[in-house]
């Protein structure tokens, strides 16, 4: 019986027309380089796809050889999941083309296309559709384990709105994942992260949304039980065209800030008008009056500007480790946990969040898709982001000290697209209900677990 020989990166380079990058070759050092600076991790081989036949390749060389594959899109894994040490990185940053379909305001876009690269590509047929806060954020991860930002009160999370996707498999299979092909594929990349395959290109639904209204309100750090229960009051029976998340946030220097408070540490507001333009003013004076306002920028702009707005405070190589979980409600309880350690936001980087999901959110059936948390009203993000590794242990105690206090006042599970590489014994609960279902579909598509450097299920 003669046995086939395993693939060598002789044969990828053969194969693949894209980058096929070693330690050896120039330009290894920029090409293992993620997202977050905490991660340095060397890989035996970068391959910079350019096409669903190179990423054919490389999912068989990885497979083939025994060896760890991480695939990274936008590169923003806070656990670093797009680079491993010793094993195969399929980066498809390369592969990020747009093309907008405005009679069916429709999307197709490539595995490695950015938020921004989207959101300019839809904004000039007057169309656009859920994505993220930050601009460099990639569509890939954050579609595929769920997608909140600043429309998903009115059109949902951006996996509800994705369509079809091609998808390459653990066995080097190209698929379609949609209603009518691979329906159980296409069910489980709908909140089960990157575990069954590598999504190559997304279609998704677009709505009408160009010009929007950002709201941007600073207040003082006193009055935040104040802002945090005006918030979670409004955000119940907000217009759902309303986007809007409280914030802890060291003042940077803005021109809108005086001089005089940059530095310090507030209670912000940031929102998102996505309505009609004539009805923003009062709905921004309703959060204007949330509490005394030290500061505010109120001004009508591209959807795609205020999705980048805080990108100049998130540039790549800060160290990064991030706690997050969902809620129900947002009690008073929590709240005045939010009072004792938001204050202590240690840098201008670092921040916490809490993001809406209700709305739209809630009028998908909760087994629709893979997302496990339909229930949710909330879900909160502690994101400890600073330059220097030197302050790692400190800021991580913060955001470890801060998580473990909303314990009581949260569900079991959180995001899975702001968990740290250390909340793997977590991942029943992030998936939620439908773990015992995605497992089964990981048995069919990825039975020896080829991707598993993610928030693993294992099959």
């Amino acid at each position: 019986m003669t046995t086939m020989a395993k693939p060598t990166i002789d044969n990828v380079r053969e194969r693949a027309r894209g980058q096929v990058i070693t330690p050896t070759d120039d330009g290894y050092e920029g090409a293992r380089k993620v997202y977050n600076g905490m991660i340095d991790r060397r890989p035996s081989v970068v391959i910079r796809a350019v096409d669903v036949g190179d990423v054919m390749a490389g999912v068989d060389y990885a497979r083939e050889n025994g060896l760890d594959l991480s695939v990274r899109g936008g590169s923003h894994s806070v656990p670093g999941f797009g680079t491993c040490d010793g094993g195969v990185v399929i980066d498809l940053s390369q592969m990020k083309g747009v093309r907008v379909d405005p009679n069916r305001k429709t999307a197709r876009a490539g595995g490695g296309t950015l938020w921004a690269d989207f959101n300019h590509a839809t904004y000039p047929f007057g169309l656009a559709t859920t994505g993220g806060i930050i601009g460099s954020t990639g569509i890939a991860g954050l579609t595929l384990g769920g997608g909140i930002g600043y429309l998903t009160r009115g059109f949902g999370l951006s996996l509800d709105n994705l369509l079809s996707a091609d998808v390459v498999t653990a066995d080097g299979q190209f698929r379609v994942a949609s209603a009518a092909e691979n329906e159980d594929l296409f069910w489980a990349i709908r909140g089960g992260g990157g575990n069954f395959g590598v999504v190559t290109s997304f279609e998704y639904q677009l709505h009408p949304v160009k010009d929007i209204t950002a709201g941007i309100f600073f207040y003082p750090i006193e009055k935040v039980r104040e802002v945090l229960r005006f918030y979670r009051d409004y955000v119940a029976k907000a217009p759902e065209e309303m986007g809007l998340f409280p914030a802890f946030q060291i003042a940077p220097p803005l021109p809108f800030i005086k001089a005089e408070d940059h530095g310090k540490t507030f209670i912000a507001i940031v929102s998102c008008w996505a309505g009609p333009m004539d009805k923003a003013d009062a709905e921004m004076a309703k959060i204007r009056g949330a509490a005394p306002v030290v500061a505010e920028m109120v001004a009508p702009m591209p959807y795609y500007v205020i999705n980048g707005l805080f990108d100049a405070l998130l540039p790549p190589g800060l160290q990064h480790y991030w706690k997050a979980s969902f809620a129900t409600e947002l009690t008073d309880g929590a709240i005045e946990e939010h009072a004792q350690f938001g204050p202590q936001v240690p840098v201008v980087n670092s921040t916490m969040h809490i993001y809406p999901i209700n709305g739209a959110c809630h009028r998908v059936k909760s087994d629709a898709t893979a997302w496990g948390h339909r229930d949710a009203s909330f879900a909160t993000v502690i994101a400890g982001m600073w330059p220097d590794a030197a302050d790692n242990a400190k800021n991580t105690k913060w955001v470890k000290d801060y998580y473990k206090a909303l314990e009581p006042h949260s569900q079991a599970g959180g995001y899975i697209n702001f968990m740290a590489e250390d909340d793997q014994g977590r991942v029943r609960d992030n998936f939620g209900p439908h773990y015992d279902k995605l497992a089964s579909i990981k048995r069919k598509y990825d039975p020896g677990n080829l991707f598993h450097m993610n928030q693993n299920i294992q099959p």
